[in-house]
Protein backbone atom coordinates (compact mmCIF):
# COMPACT_ATOMS: atom_id res chain seq x y z
CA UNK A 1 0.00 0.00 0.00
CA UNK A 2 0.80 3.46 -0.69
CA UNK A 3 -0.15 6.81 0.22
CA UNK A 4 -2.09 6.95 -3.01
CA UNK A 5 -4.07 4.20 -2.42
CA UNK A 6 -5.28 5.41 1.23
CA UNK A 7 -8.95 7.74 1.10
CA UNK A 8 -7.83 11.24 0.09
CA UNK A 9 -6.52 13.14 3.35
CA UNK A 10 -8.49 16.25 4.28
CA UNK A 11 -6.28 19.17 5.04
CA UNK A 12 -7.35 21.63 7.22
CA UNK A 13 -5.71 25.24 8.11
CA UNK A 14 -6.55 26.16 11.06
CA UNK A 15 -5.91 29.90 13.11
CA UNK A 16 -4.30 28.12 16.53
CA UNK A 17 -2.73 25.43 15.11
CA UNK A 18 1.43 25.62 15.25
CA UNK A 19 2.58 22.29 13.91
CA UNK A 20 1.45 19.90 11.69
CA UNK A 21 -1.15 17.21 13.20
CA UNK A 22 -2.40 13.71 11.42
CA UNK A 23 -5.35 11.93 13.13
CA UNK A 24 -6.41 8.81 11.41
CA UNK A 25 -10.16 7.59 11.50
CA UNK A 26 -11.60 4.56 10.37
CA UNK A 27 -13.41 6.50 7.60
CA UNK A 28 -10.73 9.02 6.71
CA UNK A 29 -7.68 10.89 7.67
CA UNK A 30 -7.43 14.78 8.54
CA UNK A 31 -4.19 17.01 8.27
CA UNK A 32 -4.02 19.91 10.62
CA UNK A 33 -1.76 22.54 9.30
CA UNK A 34 -0.87 25.90 10.37
CA UNK A 35 -2.75 29.07 8.22
CA UNK A 36 0.61 29.91 6.49
CA UNK A 37 2.42 26.65 6.17
CA UNK A 38 3.94 25.78 2.48
CA UNK A 39 2.89 23.06 -0.02
CA UNK A 40 6.00 21.55 0.39
CA UNK A 41 6.66 21.72 4.21
CA UNK A 42 3.32 19.66 3.91
CA UNK A 43 4.71 17.34 1.29
CA UNK A 44 7.69 16.69 3.33
CA UNK A 45 5.36 15.93 6.35
CA UNK A 46 3.67 13.53 4.49
CA UNK A 47 6.83 12.26 3.32
CA UNK A 48 8.11 11.39 6.37
CA UNK A 49 5.18 10.24 8.36
CA UNK A 50 4.36 7.63 4.93
CA UNK A 51 4.95 4.25 6.72
CA UNK A 52 3.22 5.47 10.01
CA UNK A 53 0.30 5.90 8.39
CA UNK A 54 -0.17 3.03 6.02
CA UNK A 55 0.33 1.26 9.43
CA UNK A 56 -2.12 2.92 11.41
CA UNK A 57 -4.49 2.89 9.06
CA UNK A 58 -4.11 -0.81 8.35
CA UNK A 59 -4.93 -0.91 12.37
CA UNK A 60 -8.14 0.76 11.82
CA UNK A 61 -9.18 -1.81 9.18
CA UNK A 62 -8.60 -4.56 11.13
CA UNK A 63 -10.52 -3.32 13.93
CA UNK A 64 -13.35 -2.95 12.01
CA UNK A 65 -13.12 -6.63 10.69
CA UNK A 66 -12.97 -7.87 14.13
CA UNK A 67 -16.30 -7.34 15.03
CA UNK A 68 -18.18 -10.15 13.04
CA UNK A 69 -16.80 -13.27 13.59
CA UNK A 70 -19.02 -15.50 12.13
CA UNK A 71 -17.87 -18.29 9.59
CA UNK A 72 -19.78 -17.62 6.14
CA UNK A 73 -21.46 -20.19 4.59
CA UNK A 74 -21.41 -19.05 1.26
CA UNK A 75 -18.16 -17.14 -0.25
CA UNK A 76 -18.82 -15.01 -3.10
CA UNK A 77 -15.71 -14.91 -5.56
CA UNK A 78 -14.65 -12.66 -8.28
CA UNK A 79 -15.12 -14.50 -11.11
CA UNK A 80 -18.45 -16.43 -10.71
CA UNK A 81 -21.84 -15.74 -10.99
CA UNK A 82 -23.28 -17.85 -8.24
CA UNK A 83 -22.29 -18.22 -4.88
CA UNK A 84 -20.15 -20.74 -3.85
CA UNK A 85 -21.63 -22.61 -0.50
CA UNK A 86 -19.42 -23.60 2.03
CA UNK A 87 -20.18 -26.68 4.56
CA UNK A 88 -17.89 -27.55 7.46
CA UNK A 89 -17.34 -30.94 8.81
CA UNK A 90 -15.03 -33.46 9.90
CA UNK A 91 -12.47 -35.00 6.94
CA UNK A 92 -9.30 -35.51 6.40
CA UNK A 93 -8.17 -32.69 3.60
CA UNK A 94 -8.06 -29.19 4.28
CA UNK A 95 -11.13 -28.06 2.70
CA UNK A 96 -12.58 -29.90 -0.85
CA UNK A 97 -14.06 -27.79 -3.67
CA UNK A 98 -16.57 -29.26 -6.19
CA UNK A 99 -16.15 -26.20 -8.75
CA UNK A 100 -19.21 -27.43 -10.90
CA UNK A 101 -21.69 -27.43 -8.28
CA UNK A 102 -20.00 -24.64 -6.79
CA UNK A 103 -19.94 -26.71 -3.32
CA UNK A 104 -16.83 -26.40 -0.48
CA UNK A 105 -16.19 -28.49 2.17
CA UNK A 106 -14.13 -27.51 4.67
CA UNK A 107 -12.00 -29.12 7.31
CA UNK A 108 -13.67 -28.17 11.01
CA UNK A 109 -10.20 -28.47 12.33
CA UNK A 110 -8.89 -25.18 11.96
CA UNK A 111 -11.89 -23.79 9.11
CA UNK A 112 -10.42 -19.88 9.46
CA UNK A 113 -7.21 -21.45 8.58
CA UNK A 114 -8.19 -23.69 6.03
CA UNK A 115 -10.87 -21.38 4.21
CA UNK A 116 -8.26 -18.67 4.00
CA UNK A 117 -6.04 -21.68 1.78
CA UNK A 118 -8.75 -22.56 -0.22
CA UNK A 119 -8.82 -18.69 -0.89
CA UNK A 120 -4.64 -18.72 -1.99
CA UNK A 121 -5.45 -21.40 -4.10
CA UNK A 122 -7.83 -20.48 -6.00
CA UNK A 123 -6.17 -17.15 -6.36
CA UNK A 124 -3.09 -18.38 -7.37
CA UNK A 125 -4.90 -20.76 -10.31
CA UNK A 126 -7.18 -17.67 -11.47
CA UNK A 127 -5.66 -14.56 -11.20
CA UNK A 128 -2.81 -14.59 -13.27
CA UNK A 129 -5.13 -15.94 -16.39
CA UNK A 130 -7.65 -12.77 -15.30
CA UNK A 131 -4.28 -10.74 -15.37
CA UNK A 132 -3.57 -11.97 -19.26
CA UNK A 133 -6.74 -11.67 -20.36
CA UNK A 134 -6.82 -7.56 -18.60
CA UNK A 135 -3.22 -7.82 -20.32
CA UNK A 136 -4.71 -8.06 -23.95
CA UNK A 137 -7.72 -5.89 -23.19
CA UNK A 138 -5.62 -3.08 -23.18
CA UNK A 139 -2.63 -4.03 -24.82
CA UNK A 140 -0.39 -3.89 -21.94
CA UNK A 141 2.16 -6.60 -21.40
CA UNK A 142 4.06 -7.70 -18.65
CA UNK A 143 6.76 -10.09 -17.04
CA UNK A 144 5.90 -12.64 -14.52
CA UNK A 145 2.67 -12.88 -12.24
CA UNK A 146 2.82 -13.90 -8.74
CA UNK A 147 0.29 -14.25 -5.80
CA UNK A 148 0.98 -13.57 -2.25
CA UNK A 149 -0.70 -11.93 0.63
CA UNK A 150 1.11 -8.88 2.10
CA UNK A 151 -0.40 -7.19 4.47
CA UNK A 152 -0.55 -3.85 2.92
CA UNK A 153 -0.37 -4.17 -0.95
CA UNK A 154 -3.23 -5.50 -3.32
CA UNK A 155 -0.73 -5.16 -5.77
CA UNK A 156 2.81 -4.65 -7.29
CA UNK A 157 4.65 -4.37 -10.75
CA UNK A 158 8.97 -4.39 -10.79
CA UNK A 159 10.94 -2.31 -13.03
CA UNK A 160 11.21 -5.56 -15.15
CA UNK A 161 7.09 -5.35 -15.48
CA UNK A 162 6.67 -8.51 -12.94
CA UNK A 163 3.50 -8.32 -11.19
CA UNK A 164 2.14 -9.12 -7.69
CA UNK A 165 -1.29 -9.63 -7.06
CA UNK A 166 -2.77 -10.02 -3.76
CA UNK A 167 -5.04 -13.29 -3.27
CA UNK A 168 -7.82 -11.27 -1.56
CA UNK A 169 -8.77 -9.76 -4.56
CA UNK A 170 -10.72 -13.18 -5.48
CA UNK A 171 -12.86 -11.95 -2.65
CA UNK A 172 -13.81 -8.78 -4.55
CA UNK A 173 -16.46 -8.12 -7.50
CA UNK A 174 -14.65 -8.43 -10.51
CA UNK A 175 -14.67 -4.78 -11.72
CA UNK A 176 -12.49 -4.06 -8.11
CA UNK A 177 -9.97 -6.79 -9.08
CA UNK A 178 -9.58 -5.84 -12.71
CA UNK A 179 -9.39 -2.06 -11.51
CA UNK A 180 -5.96 -3.39 -9.36
CA UNK A 181 -4.91 -5.48 -12.42
CA UNK A 182 -5.58 -2.15 -14.78
CA UNK A 183 -3.42 -0.15 -12.08
CA UNK A 184 -0.72 -2.29 -12.12
CA UNK A 185 -0.39 -3.05 -16.02
CA UNK A 186 -0.35 0.79 -16.16
CA UNK A 187 2.56 0.48 -13.83
CA UNK A 188 4.26 -1.01 -17.24
CA UNK A 189 4.41 2.27 -19.00
CA UNK A 190 4.54 4.91 -16.60
CA UNK A 191 6.28 3.51 -13.42
CA UNK A 192 4.77 6.47 -10.83
CA UNK A 193 1.57 7.69 -9.85
CA UNK A 194 1.99 11.01 -11.98
CA UNK A 195 -1.19 12.47 -13.93
CA UNK A 196 0.29 10.57 -17.38
CA UNK A 197 -0.48 7.18 -14.97
CA UNK A 198 -3.62 8.08 -13.91
CA UNK A 199 -4.84 8.90 -17.67
CA UNK A 200 -3.80 5.12 -18.83
CA UNK A 201 -5.89 3.89 -15.86
CA UNK A 202 -8.65 5.69 -16.33
CA UNK A 203 -8.12 4.87 -20.36
CA UNK A 204 -8.54 1.36 -19.39
CA UNK A 205 -11.03 1.60 -16.44
CA UNK A 206 -13.15 5.22 -16.73
CA UNK A 207 -14.81 4.57 -13.32
CA UNK A 208 -11.54 3.96 -11.61
CA UNK A 209 -12.18 5.81 -8.79
CA UNK A 210 -15.10 4.01 -7.66
CA UNK A 211 -13.41 0.95 -7.63
CA UNK A 212 -10.86 2.66 -6.12
CA UNK A 213 -12.91 3.70 -3.28
CA UNK A 214 -14.55 0.04 -3.24
CA UNK A 215 -11.02 -1.25 -2.54
CA UNK A 216 -10.57 1.01 0.30
CA UNK A 217 -13.40 0.83 2.09
CA UNK A 218 -15.18 -3.15 1.70
CA UNK A 219 -13.39 -4.73 4.63
CA UNK A 220 -11.95 -8.21 4.89
CA UNK A 221 -13.82 -10.75 6.86
CA UNK A 222 -12.26 -11.49 9.93
CA UNK A 223 -10.91 -14.90 9.04
CA UNK A 224 -8.63 -13.19 6.35
CA UNK A 225 -6.26 -12.37 9.39
CA UNK A 226 -6.20 -15.42 10.21
CA UNK A 227 -2.15 -16.15 10.94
Amino acid sequence: MTLNELPEIKIVRHARAKCLRLRVQHNQIRLTVPVLCSKRKIQNFMDQAEQWLIQTWQKQQEKIVQIDKTLPNELQLFNLDHSVVITYQTQKQSFIFDDQNSQLSVSDRQPEQYLKAFVNEYAKQHLPLYLEEVSQESSLKFGKCAIRQPKTRWGSCTSKHDIMLNSGLVLFPKHVARYVCVHELAHTKHFNHSPHFWAEVHKHDANFQQHRKLLKTMPMPYWWHSS
